[in-house]
């Protein structure tokens, strides 16, 4: 039996029942179970025969029918016993269980619908039932908590039937309001329920009234409600009830038939209030005023603020719609755009990307095209029902937007996100979906014309194409031949000739090779020919066509690339070779180098390579001119050349450095060898011409590294063994070679670490000062201290100046580590001033090393470094060395008077030591000799030592010098030096360096000590 048939005999009996219940009052107790029992039969069935995706709601709404049958079933059995049912009864306990079984079965309903996200259809069902409320409260509710004939149970169970009424009104409403089309079982299930309130409005007020007659027109309500509620779930649409109501977009207005109910709710409130009014200022004073004003103000208030809310929402909606509205527009600008599926597909993202809330996750997948037919369209489809290899991105529902694809085909647009977005989301994706179907129209028919017209423009292009096409049959006779073929071979015929016939002897492997390659497409294929007496270098391309049916054969693509050919080798050779003086240069010399090396490593010879580096090489640029430089490196590469031989590899690895690999020998041997000869040939002199008429001879002489393969683990390591004797060969005086020794490297990690740590530690401030007394030798007064810098490692403890001076000198640490020194120095001597103005203290000593000297702030570092410490410039004497003094005299002598004129002293250190002249005395600005420490040593064993300190302590006098003497270490050498007038010394005699703290006490002793004498 069909749905229909079920329907229509379940119509017929509901109207034989009801004439029955009309025409035999006294069969009411039968006839009225029998209608409502069979409704709640009828709403079981209709879940039997639709099977809809939730069945609880339907089964709770069967209950609530058999539960309020049940209710006048013992209603009606009392009365036909002949009693009176009392009230409150047990029927009213079936009858109040009625509504929340309804509530809850409708509330399934409405969440199955719209997943809980449709905030607008929630408001304006609020609104109705509010009210709705109010009329109930104010004539239903109301007089029953007024009257003073029912007791306080009685009012209760009076009450909770309005109360039900409008619970159950509120959710009906709700579900007429929602956004989307309506099934016709809501519709069918709202006039129920409307029955029902309207039966319970009547039964109500009889109750109240005492006038409640069973059988009368009250009845047919409830029998509305019984049998439509039995009708609806047999009615297929009921399935949609609990299935999302996907197919609704997001309203953005509201329809004229839903505002005029809305704008009549709202006026309930005051129109009650009017009526109230209308009934009689005497009943007004009767009942001490408008009884009901609180709840109809409250009411009022409440509708009011509902209808704000919905205002609002429809503001947000409206301005969200204008939003993907221009989203739309430039989503269709990057669309039409779009000249390829490819681009469709990428503009698809986009444009997604452009229609979606901001910072709203959503999944995005755009299937592969499949072949057939589709409708075009946006669907809501559940995430179970997507079809294979299409996800949801773990969202529940998604919208799937079908394409139809040229060729036959379809593809499928699937976005998944939450309901909400996709209901947003569904009118602009059925717009954006339109937008893709004309684009991907019109990239149909743009093919189609291309299509078209490819054979004609095929046909041209070959005409007036440079590159030489031809057609090959399987027996390699040329079938077809392009007219720039001529321009490429000299034949005037190439139809029926042999391809193989037209190309160079030594191409002929080659050809063969391409041609018996067998199935598959080949690219630059190296061929040559000759035109005329001329070589012709080709470059061939191979399409294998030959199961084509328009082609069938290999279709052969040639161009000539002999000048492109010749450019390529140029510039590899350049890129290989230094463009000065030819040779190799470091890249190419690496390449060699590492093959050398592994070839070496096989068959257990020996390989050498040498570091070359010319002595002096800047002189002559800055001297001569880069010009002459030039020149001299290019004869230099010549010699190099001519010493090494063919067998070997000479390079130029950067400025004035050279590298040579030499070949592989039996032993170390040959690569000393080659380092002597080297060696000896640049020594000579080499004459060149400076370009304006001047000849010069100008020293080639250099300095050669010499390393070997079985000192080194790899090539690279080879280089920076071969860098090592290198550096280690300058430093043992130019023009000489060294061989790497294993010693040499540890030496040079060393002085790297060393290099590193002291940079390490400037910055880490791990330096200290000890200070050594000067004293005056005629009563051992102490007038100045030296300060002498030490370090502080971290590991090794404190080390003196020896462990790490020459090392500060060649990385230029020294400059800042002088500099924290001179500021160190004077910031300790003036605290010992200002501590003890009175101390014998004049002055503090600090060495200078040349570097330092030389930089071109010094003098505004010392001036610095005073204004800093607040020290007077007399209490600071710098010393120099000799060395300093000698070179660039002019410029040192300038420095010094600059330095004198702060008011600063200055001292040769070590004077003796050097190779200074007595005159340099006279010329220099200075203001303190300081004896060496080797003179001091033998003046008591020595007459011709002591007789010269006695002549230098004599001179310095004439020349107004002060003497300090160095290294005094007993009484001895104390007297003498004293009876030869020298002034000051220090020495381990009178104190060994000191820590700061210490030098207070040891001045204020020397004091109490010279007081005494």
């Amino acid at each position: 039996m069909s749905t229909r048939a079920v329907r229509a005999c379940f119509a017929a009996w509901v109207v034989v029942l009801t004439g029955l219940y009309y025409g035999f009052p006294d069969a009411h107790l039968y006839t009225w179970a029998a209608l409502g029992y069979s409704s709640a039969v009828a709403v079981l069935v209709g879940v039997r025969l639709h099977r809809p995706a939730r069945r609880l709601p339907w089964y709770l709404i069967s209950a609530a029918l058999a539960f309020f049958t049940t209710g006048d079933t013992w209603y009606n059995l009392v009365l036909a016993v002949g009693r009176e049912p009392g009230f409150p009864g047990l029927a009213d306990v079936f009858y109040l269980l009625v509504y929340p079984l309804i509530t809850a079965g409708l509330l399934i309903f409405i969440r199955s619908r719209s997943g809980g996200g449709d905030r607008g259809a929630l408001l304006d069902a609020l609104v109705p039932t509010v009210g709705l409320g109010l009329l109930a409260w104010v004539y239903w509710i109301a007089p029953f908590t007024r009257s003073a004939e029912l007791s306080m149970l009685e009012k209760l169970v009076s009450i909770g039937y309005p109360l039900g009424d409008v619970l159950v009104l509120a959710m009906i409403l709700r579900m007429l309001t929602g956004s989307g089309r309506k099934p016709g079982a809501v519709t069918t299930i709202g006039i129920a329920m409307v029955g029902l309130l309207v039966s319970d409005v009547f039964y109500g007020q009889s109750q109240l009234n005492s006038a409640w007659e069973l059988g009368g027109p009250v009845d047919f309500g409830w029998i509305v409600f019984y049998s439509l509620m039995g009708y609806s779930a047999l009615r297929p649409s009921m399935r949609l009830l609990t299935e999302p109501a996907g197919q609704h977009t997001a309203e953005t207005g509201m329809g004229r038939h839903r505002l005029f109910w809305l704008s009549a709710a709202a006026l309930i409130a005051p129109a009650v209030l009017a009526l109230e009014y209308a009934q009689g200022h005497e009943i007004e004073i009767a009942r001490g005023g408008v009884v009901d004003a609180p709840v109809i103000a409250a009411a009022a208030a409440v509708m009011f603020l509902l209808v704000l809310a919905r205002v609002g929402d429809l503001a947000v909606a409206q301005r969200q719609a204008s939003n993907r509205e221009r989203a739309l527009r430039e989503a269709g600008t990057v669309l039409f755009a779009a000249a390829s599926e490819e681009d469709v597909r990428s503009g698809i993202r986009q444009a997604i990307a452009r229609l979606m809330p901001a910072d709203q996750h959503y999944h995005l997948q755009l299937a592969p095209p499949l072949p057939g037919p589709v409708t075009p369209g946006v669907r809501w489809v559940a995430a179970a029902d997507l079809p294979g290899g299409v996800t949801s991105g773990g969202f529940a529902h998604t919208l799937c937007c079908p394409q139809v694809l040229p060729g036959g085909r379809h593809g499928l647009i699937v976005l998944g996100a939450p309901d909400p977005v996709l209901r947003a989301m569904q009118g602009s994706l059925e717009t954006l979906g339109a937008q893709i179907a004309a684009v991907l129209e019109r990239i149909a028919l743009t093919d189609e014309v291309s299509r078209r017209d490819s054979e004609a423009y095929f046909r041209t292009l070959i005409q007036s194409a440079a590159d030489v096409i031809m057609i090959v049959d399987a027996d390699g006779s040329i079938r077809y031949a392009s007219p720039s073929a001529g321009n490429l071979f000299a034949v005037s015929t190439f139809v029926g000739n042999q391809f193989a016939g037209l190309m160079a002897a030594d191409a002929q492997p080659a050809l063969q090779q391409m041609l018996t390659h067998g199935s598959g497409d080949q690219e630059g294929v190296a061929l040559a020919a000759y035109h005329g007496s001329r070589r012709v270098e080709i470059e061939c391309d191979l399409r294998d066509l030959r199961e084509d049916p328009t082609v069938r054969g290999l279709v052969v693509t040639m161009r000539d690339v002999t000048e492109r050919r010749r450019l390529e080798d140029d510039l590899t050779h350049q890129a290989y070779h230094d463009s000065l003086t030819g040779l190799a240069n470091r890249v190419l010399f690496r390449n060699r180098l590492e093959q050398a090396y592994a070839a070496a490593g096989r068959d257990g010879s020996t390989l050498g390579v040498l570091f070359i580096d010319l002595d002096d090489f800047k002189e002559v640029n800055d001297t001569l001119g880069h010009a002459v430089g030039d020149q001299l490196l290019i004869s230099v590469a010549q010699r190099i050349t001519a010493v090494v031989g063919a067998g070997s590899t000479a390079a130029r690895m950067g400025g004035d450095e050279f590298a040579v690999l030499v070949s592989p020998s039996p032993d170390a041997g040959a690569a000393e060898d080659v380092a002597a000869r080297l060696v000896a040939a640049l020594t000579a002199p080499i004459e060149l011409a400076d370009g304006e008429g001047g000849v010069h001879l100008v020293n080639g002489a250099a300095s050669v590294g010499v390393a070997t393969n079985t000192d080194a683990a790899s090539a690279t390591e080879m280089l920076r063994h071969a860098d090592l004797a290198l550096y280690l060969a300058k430093g043992l005086g130019k023009g000489g070679w060294q061989r790497y020794q294993s010693d040499l490297h540890t030496q040079m990690v060393q002085r790297l670490e060393m290099r590193t740590q002291l940079n390490e530690a400037i910055e880490g401030e791990q330096f200290v000062l000890q200070y050594q007394p000067i004293a005056e030798l005629a009563d051992q007064q102490i007038t100045g201290v030296e300060a002498l810098v030490r370090w502080q490692h971290p590991v090794r403890g404190l080390l003196g100046p020896y462990h790490f001076i020459e090392a500060a000198e060649e990385s230029g640490a020294i400059v800042g580590i002088g500099t924290w020194v001179l500021r160190e120095a004077l910031r300790q001597f003036a605290a010992w001033k200002a501590a003890d103005p009175s101390t014998t203290l004049r002055y503090v000593s600090v060495n200078v090393s040349p570097r330092q000297f030389r930089s071109p702030d010094f003098a505004d570092v010392v001036r610095q470094a005073l204004a800093d410490a607040g020290a007077r410039p007399e209490w600071l004497l710098l010393e120099i060395t000799e060395s300093l003094v000698l070179r660039d005299a002019d410029k040192v002598v300038g420095d010094l008077k600059a330095l004198r004129a702060l008011g600063v002293r200055v001292a040769i250190d070590d004077f003796g030591t050097g190779y200074s002249s007595l005159s340099y005395l006279r010329q220099m600005p200075v203001d303190v000799l300081k004896l060496d420490k080797s003179f001091i040593d033998d003046i008591l064993h020595s007459r011709q030592q002591h007789a010269l300190v006695e002549a230098i302590v004599t001179l310095a006098g004439n020349l107004d010098l002060a003497v300090v003497a160095e290294g005094i270490e007993d009484a001895g050498q104390h007297a003498a030096l004293d009876t030869m007038g020298c002034q000051y010394g220090q020495g381990y005699l009178f104190a060994k360096p000191q820590w700061p703290a210490d030098i207070p006490a040891l001045t204020a002793a020397a004091r109490t000590l010279a007081a005494s004498l």
